[in-house]
């Protein structure tokens, strides 16, 4: 197993120092074909043990901080809570509790919360003798004794599987079991019937003290958002938990900013804010918990339902037997592994890992060099969340904002998500050509009988699309989705999913969802916080403001905020987690473009693009880290190749917002409009391709001033506007011309053969 990778923090320094890359599978042979192709055998059991190594790679990567690996009665335990969740939230899509949305959030949040605490360790130090003295009561290995080689574990419960010992950080410690248990009781007061001190009462007496609470009712209000802190913190880290402190500060002292101050307001006291938080519809128990309590849940069961039943391995399989023989084979095999691992994973980093730990060697004997690999690893594994059916989980709340089904939401991904790909896929192409990779003829069974033996587990998919197509909401419909695969499991006797297998996957999709759930929660102080305070509007006008002074043209305007907006959308979401920078973008940029006029579809998917954008966004980009970490690659060169591959979905989101064409993007105005964005977007996307790759399939290598002109050409023709596409399409046509005489010029001066593949080599970052 790989040691601990490098810290994210850290850019510059080799991945491959500290981090070796998962085996997915023993070295091919160099023999080649007799066709002279390299062959690189895929079987059944490389791929699972791949998935096994880049499971566990994963989780270093992942936004969420890793958690505990629980063995003995504490896993019973906390599986079984996990297993109550997961009933309850299926019993809510079909028969919900009479009392309301809102009571069953109380309990979804009761029941959730406590298992934070169980199942993230805190990561705090003591004190060296406090920590010395901490473990020898515990029987720790801190404990030096217990280092002894010829010793064994004191405690016994110290040994992990096989007699392993395990880690201080695998058992909850007392503080932990206090916690969950102080969380339980906060998250289950609103509802208990007993009266103490005039506060509880009962559902209904909680809430008809909304406005005026008792002072137990802010005593508990005010445990339950530092325990909510405390759980960001052991799920995500630091920054979110500071965030939200300072939107409490802003909305405590912002009474005390002198008045002429934009930002300033009447200011609200400690009752206000906690009355705001646990009482009201969009605080703790707002939108966002909300979301994850009645959608997130429910997909990330059917994700681990998919994954258990085989799923993952199967799209590997089926991606390699498409291109089993090109020169592209390599790289088409790890951009369709990541689109079709998003259906299980919708998660960047973990997407990278998995389609890297399998497609890396075949990338590597094609001759990829490491750093071009994980940037198209990185970018392929970021696709997972921009690309219908499922998305990321800040697209359902994208549909509670807006009110509308989840199936639109869908619908207004299509294109772009087209748009990425396609970037993505002729950048490949160019690289293939660019660098003169080898082809590669990839040994597995053929795609057609691939889908005749596993092809089911694309109909789980399907049910998915259907069910919202004839109108059923997004949560009936991954119910469904998620029965008929594990109906349909029964089909491979090696992945049937047994009762055994179900309940772990029920528990595997709880815990999945833990994080979410609490940075959920917490973004209910961000949202409150600006709903009392009136902060989205002020926000709003300040931005559009500093746009303003720099041109009163509406036009430039709108693009000023814009490339502002993503600016801060991207530096944002490099602290915190897609979901909460989703939430922080729309109440607080959301108004300033739906101001400027901008379509609410236009203004939230372009905040969604920048806060998913951050997984692949220099200095963090925990995609690449990932990435760099499996080929071995440079990071920093990692992380910039990532950007080129990426170029597609940092461009897409400003055509949506600068012009009224750029609706059609989303599938919006009518099939005039949408034809025009997606031929003129797609014409962008190539030679955007073209420019950043430096090399025009067919014909050769493009010098600088056609990378220029190229460059020039795609970002006019996403100017969606008809002058603006004609002027990119002829900058687009010169920048051809330059590279067609280039080719003339090269095979006249006895160069190499036009379009001839350049020495393999790796170009200096």
């Amino acid at each position: 197993m790989p040691a601990d990778p490098a810290p994210p923090g850290r850019p510059g320094r080799r991945a491959v120092a500290t981090v070796a890359a998962p085996e997915a599978a023993p070295p091919p042979d160099d023999t080649p074909s007799p066709d002279g192709a390299a062959t690189h055998r895929i079987s059944g059991d490389g791929v699972a043990r791949a998935a096994r190594e880049a499971q566990e790679l994963a989780a270093q990567f992942e936004e969420e901080k890793p958690g505990r690996q629980l063995t003995g009665a504490v896993a019973v335990l906390l599986g079984t809570g996990a297993l109550a969740v997961a009933l309850l939230s299926l019993w809510q899509v079909f028969r919900p509790l009479p009392q309301g949305s809102k009571f069953y959030l109380i309990i979804f949040l009761a029941g959730v919360l406590p298992l934070v605490f169980l199942a993230y360790p805190a990561g705090l130090r003591l004190p060296r003798v406090l920590r010395g003295a901490s473990a020898r009561r515990a029987g720790r290995p801190d404990d030096p004794a217990l280092n002894d080689p010829t010793r064994g574990p004191a405690d016994p419960a110290a040994q992990g599987p096989g007699g392993s010992r395990m880690p201080a950080a695998g058992r909850p410690s007392g503080l932990d079991w206090v916690l969950a248990a102080l969380a339980l009781l906060v998250c289950l007061y609103p509802v208990l019937p007993a009266t103490v001190a005039g506060g509880g009462g009962g559902y209904d007496a909680f809430l008809d003290r909304q406005g005026l609470l008792a002072p137990l009712d802010v005593v508990l209000g005010a445990l339950l958002l530092v325990l909510l802190l405390e759980a960001c913190r052991r799920a995500t880290g630091w920054v979110l938990p500071a965030v939200c402190l300072v939107f409490l500060g802003y909305g405590y002292y912002g009474g005390l900013l002198p008045q002429s101050w934009p930002v300033a307001h009447a200011g609200l006291d400690f009752d206000q804010i906690i009355d705001a938080f646990y009482n009201s519809d969009s605080g703790f128990y707002g939108t966002p918990l909300d979301v994850a309590a009645s959608y997130i849940v429910l997909f990330t069961i059917y994700g681990a339902v998919l994954d258990i039943s085989g799923a993952g391995r199967f799209f590997v399989e089926l991606s390699a037997a498409a291109f089993r023989r090109s020169r592209t084979a390599a790289g088409r095999t790890a951009v369709a592994s990541g689109f079709l691992l998003g259906t299980v994973s919708g998660s960047g980093a973990a997407t990278t890992v998995s389609i890297g730990a399998v497609t890396w060697p075949i990338l590597r004997r094609a001759g990829y060099p490491a750093e071009r690999a994980g940037g198209m690893l990185a970018a392929a594994g970021v696709g997972a969340i921009l690309s219908p059916p499922t998305l990321g989980a800040a697209a359902f709340i994208i549909a509670e904002y807006l009110g509308v089904s989840y199936l639109r939401v869908l619908a207004w991904a299509t294109i772009p998500t087209i748009l990425y790909y396609l970037g993505i896929l002729l950048s490949v192409e160019i690289d293939a050509r660019r660098f003169g990779t080898r082809p590669i003829t990839i040994e597995v069974t053929s795609p057609w009988r691939l889908l005749a033996r596993s092809g089911y587990h694309f109909a789980s998919l399907f049910v998915i699309v259907g069910c919202l197509a004839v109108g059923l909401s997004a949560i009936r419909a991954v119910v469904f989705a998620t029965l008929l695969a594990a109906a349909l499991s029964f089909l491979d006797r090696a992945h049937r999913l047994t009762p055994a297998r179900l309940v772990a996957a029920l528990v595997a999709g709880v815990r999945g969802v833990l994080a979410v759930a609490a940075v959920c929660a917490a973004a209910g102080i961000i949202t409150a916080t600006t709903t009392k305070t009136g902060l989205g509007p002020q926000a709003a006008a300040l931005l559009v403001g500093g746009a303003k002074a720099v041109s009163t043209d509406p036009t430039v305007v709108v693009l000023l905020t814009a490339v502002l907006a993503a600016v801060a959308l991207t530096l944002l979401g490099l602290a915190v987690p897609v979901t909460a920078s989703f939430v922080i973008g729309w109440v607080i940029i959301g108004p300033a473009l739906l101001d400027l006029g901008v379509a609410a579809p236009a203004a939230a998917m372009f905040v969604f693009y920048f806060a998913v954008l951050s997984e692949v966004s220099p200095p963090t980009a925990l995609a690449a880290v990932a990435a760099a970490a499996v080929t071995g690659g440079r990071l920093v060169p990692t992380m910039w190749q990532t950007l080129r591959y990426a170029l597609p979905a940092y461009l897409a989101p400003i055509a949506f917002v600068v012009t009224p064409n750029g609706l059609g993007l989303l599938g919006a105005g009518g099939p005039g409009r949408i034809a025009f964005a997606t031929a003129a977007s797609a014409l962008g996307v190539a030679v955007l391709a073209v420019a950043a790759g430096g090399w025009l399939p067919g014909v050769g290598p493009a010098g600088p001033a056609e990378r220029v002109l190229g460059a020039l050409a795609g970002l006019t023709l996403l100017w969606l506007e008809p002058v603006p596409v004609a002027i990119g399409a002829a900058l687009a046509a010169a920048s051809v011309t330059g590279c067609l005489i280039r080719r003339g010029l090269t095979a006249r001066s006895g160069g190499p053969r036009a379009g001839k593949p350049a020495e393999l080599r790796e170009e200096p970052t």
